[in-house]
This record gives C-alpha cells, structure tokens and sequence, in this order.
C-alpha cells in the first residue's frame, strides 16, 4: 500500500504549495479539508496547513486531532502551530512586532532531529499576525527568531513539532531540508513516490477497474487529455476510443496537426469537424458565460453522438488533474460543484458512463513528468494550456467565421515568434485577444478603421497566479509589423502588462 501524508487544510494560499513540496522528495501527499478527512490509519504522518484565520476568531478551524496527535508524526505550519499551543494550554496573542516576511533563525536546537543540516542564521518566511506567547508544560522551544522566541517546538514524548514560518515557500531557504527532516528522517517515509512507480501502479489499477471494458475519451490536444490517453492506452490498448472534435475555435491548422501527432503515438483517435455547428451555435452571442455554456453543450452533444457510435462503451474518461479535485471541495466541507469549463463541462445524465480520471490526484508539472516517462513528445508536453472553449473567449464581443479567421493568423504569427526567438518554453501561457473595437489608422495614404488586437504572455506555476511576461522590445516590434503588415482587418496591436489577480490569464 502506498505510504502517504495528509495535509489538514484550513484555508491556507499555501496549502496546494505544501503538497507540490512534499511531493518533490517523492512522497506521495493528499490534501483534506481539516473537517472532512479519511480515517487516519490510511496514513504514515500528518501537517497542519496555516489559515487566514486566527485560533481567536469566532469563525477559525478547530479540528479534532486526539487520534492523530502521539500516534503518528505531526507537523503544525504557523496557523497548525499557533492551533496546538492554544489547544493544550499554551498562550497565543496578536503580535507587537511585524511577524510578516523574511527573517533568520537566532536560536536552533541543536539536538531536533527536525533542524538536521540546518544552520544558525537560515532565512524563513513568517506570514501571521499571532504569535506564540507560552509554550504549554510539555511542549519544548527548537528555534527562534529575534522577534519570535516561539519559531518552532517539538512535543515531549511524541514526534510532533510545529513551526511558526512556511518551509514551503521559495523565501525559507532551507524549508525543503525541514520537510525532508520530518518525513524520511523523523516519519520514515521511503521516497519512492516517482514518475515511473505512478505509470506502473497505475497501469496495474487500470487494468483491474476496467477489465476488457471499452472506454471513451474526449482528446484536447492539451497535456492532460495527452497523457491521460497514453496511460490508458497502455493499460487497455485497442479498447481506449478517443475522439478529438474541431469546435471550430482551434487555433490554426491544430486540428489536422494534433491528429496526425496522435496517430503517429499509436492511438486509436477519430476526428470529427464540427466547426460549422459550433459557429451556427454561437451566432449573435456576446455574453462569455453563455458563450461557454453554447459551446459546452454542442461539444457534449457530438461527443455523445459520436460516442453512441462506438458499441458497449461502458466508461468516459477524462484528463482532470488534483488542482481540479481540490477546487471542488471548499475547507468548510465537502461540495459537489466542479469547475464548469473543465473538460467536456461535467456529464449529462443521458450519458450514462461510469468515470475514470487517471491523473486525478497529479498536479500538472508532474502530469509533465509522467508524461516524461511515458516516453511523450516534449513538443507535446511543452504546449502552453489553451482553454477549453478555444478562441471563443478570446474574441471578444460575438463570433463570427471572419473574426475567428482573423485572430487564428494573429496567434499563428505570435506563437510562432515564439518558438523563433527560442521565448516558447519561458511562457506558461500565451495568446492572442480580438478586442469588440476599431480604431484609426493609416497605412499608405489611406485612412483606415480596423481592429485592435491584445497580445498576453504570462509566466506561472500552476495557473492559479501569473505575471506577465517582459518579452523584448525588439521581439514585440517584429511580432507587431508582422501582424498589422499579415493580417487584413487588423491596425493596432496592443501588450496586455496586467497580472493574476488581480487580471485573469484569459479575458472572457
């Protein structure tokens, strides 16, 4: 059985960064809403995330930890820290000194196997506005800061300890080694938690949940869909049908491009063009959500008429990773609402398709890695996520045949630039926007009235924040003339310089 950690989350922005850091020494982790977990015997050790909250507030976490606590290791992170002091007896009371940002560790413990190749002076990163003001009768002061005298203490008797400062963030130099402490040295973890024991436990449970059942598969030309289809492929072969549908907002040439790298893996994939009904759909539409929802229901209703096609398919699968399974379920308590834009937009009933997610419980830069293994292309796996309803909420306004021919030659010139002055693989993401407006321009000695287009390239981790990227002058000149010079309907071309948040990556 797989030796694993649970992380208690109480609303920390840091909670998802403790489980990709814990997962970097190859431990296997899953998060759980502090209120709703699994019973603990499933799990080898335990950290408490931080929280916005403090053990004060009317409103703040208060788990019941008397299974946990002495019978496995524990970890506490700021907020779990401050918890256990308050819990068993100690003191915690709002800071007087600023206790937000980077500070170095006055005092270590030299004898805490936690602090183990951890020197006097390390760098951490304190984010809370409580502290630590007594320890209670057995808990045992393992570090400090000048301002904290509390950084960090371990339990007597027990393998718990807790710290005030985030080991996960970029900023604590040595959080990496602290958590590598706790988990292979104090909690005994065997770090074999890789890419390729992921693929080969994974293709065994495959195997045994489908048996020689037939499965459908919605292939985006994205990561996910991508190497969700090789892991199934190689667990059940020729009974993985993938279909890929032109929803007419692809970017250009994808569609032909796409397909004939997927044949080219061996995969068993139809492609069906179904840009003419989706155009016909969308016809007259401005508003973005009901963009989305019309372009959601026409793809499920040519994925279901294709997948009827197809004879005993008893499975859908799709490529959703783990940030999408911890966005369904909010700390408060479990809730069923999953993303509305996530692969085919959740499964209508007349379906009647059991589900099999293989990446579920992968974040994306390990999605990348498994893929790695699975011996994919690196042109694949390096492709920038595109959103699921394509250029639809990239044109701004309503779509139309000409519009969406317009910013497929914009993209077409901005991605391949790219890739030409070798800036792709240092973007997360970019795209091209077609803004609802026109503008004056000349070009010869004729006035002209065209349309301004946006173009926006972001560098990120995991999506969920994201700053724009400081492409050179000299590349955005080149990529504008060709643009405004290529491309007839076009005489603006516009860098969007905003990040997330408080911008979104996407416009729409």
């Amino acid at each position: 059985m797989q030796q694993k950690v649970l992380i208690l989350d109480f609303g920390s922005q840091y909670t998802q960064l403790i489980a990709r850091r814990v997962r970097e020494l190859n431990v296997f982790c899953e998060i759980f809403p502090y209120n709703n977990y699994p019973p603990f015997e499933e799990f080898k050790a335990v950290i408490l995330s931080g929280s916005p909250f403090s053990v004060y507030a009317e409103e703040a976490p208060h788990p019941d930890l008397k299974e946990i606590k002495g019978n496995i290791p524990l970890l506490g992170v700021c907020y779990g820290a401050q918890y256990l002091v308050h819990k068993y007896g100690g003191k915690v009371e709002p800071s007087k000194t600023r206790e937000y940002g980077r500070a170095n560790l006055s005092y270590i413990n030299n004898e805490s196997h936690l602090f183990d190749s951890i020197n006097k002076g390390s760098q951490v990163w304190m984010s809370h506005g409580d502290t630590i003001v007594k320890l209670p009768e057995n808990f045992k002061k393992i570090a400090s800061t000048d301002a904290v005298e509390n950084a960090a203490f371990k339990i007597e008797e027990e393998d718990t300890y807790a710290i005030q400062f985030h080991p996960e963030v970029y900023h604590t130099t040595d959080g990496k080694q602290l958590l590598e402490n706790f988990l292979v040295h104090i909690a005994k973890f065997e770090q074999n938690w890789t890419p390729n024991s992921f693929v080969e436990t994974s293709v065994s449970e495959l195997k045994e949940q489908l048996g020689n059942d037939r499965v459908v598969l919605g292939l985006s030309g994205g990561v996910d869909s991508t190497v969700a289809a090789v892991l199934l492929h190689k667990a059940i072969g020729k009974n993985l049908y993938c279909i890929f549908v032109n929803n007419g907002l692809l970017r250009k040439n994808e569609f032909q491009n796409v397909l004939d790298q997927y044949q080219h893996m061996g995969l068993n994939v139809k492609g069906v063009d179904a840009s003419a009904r989706f155009l016909s759909e969308l016809k007259g539409i401005e508003d973005p959500e009901l963009k989305r929802k019309a372009i959601g229901k026409v793809f499920i209703e040519v994925f279901d008429d294709e997948a009827h096609l197809i004879s005993d398919v008893s499975w859908l699968a799709q490529g959703t990773i783990y940030p999408d399974v911890i966005e369904s379920v909010s700390v408060k308590g479990p809730s069923a609402t999953i993303k509305s834009h996530h692969n085919v937009g959740g499964l209508p009933d007349f379906m009647k398709l059991k589900i099999v997610e293989p990446l579920r419980m992968l974040f994306k830069d390990e999605v990348r890695r498994v893929g790695r293994s699975l011996k994919i292309d690196d042109e694949l796996l390096g492709r920038h996520p595109f959103p699921g309803p394509g250029l639809g909420i990239r044109i701004l306004g309503d779509i139309t045949a000409d519009k969406v021919n317009i910013l497929q030659e914009v993209d077409f010139i901005f991605i391949s630039g790219l890739k030409k002055w070798n800036l792709y693989d240092d973007v997360w993401q970019a795209g091209a926007m077609l803004l609802p407006v026109n503008s004056v321009g000349v070009m010869g000695d004729e006035r002209t009235y065209e349309k301004a287009v946006v173009l926006r390239a972001v560098s990120s981790t995991d999506g969920m924040t994201a700053d724009w990227v400081n492409l050179p002058y000299e590349f955005l000149q080149e990529i504008s003339n060709k643009i405004i010079n290529g491309v007839k309907g076009v005489n603006r071309v516009v860098y969007d310089i905003s990040s997330k948040p408080p911008a979104t990556i996407e416009w729409e």
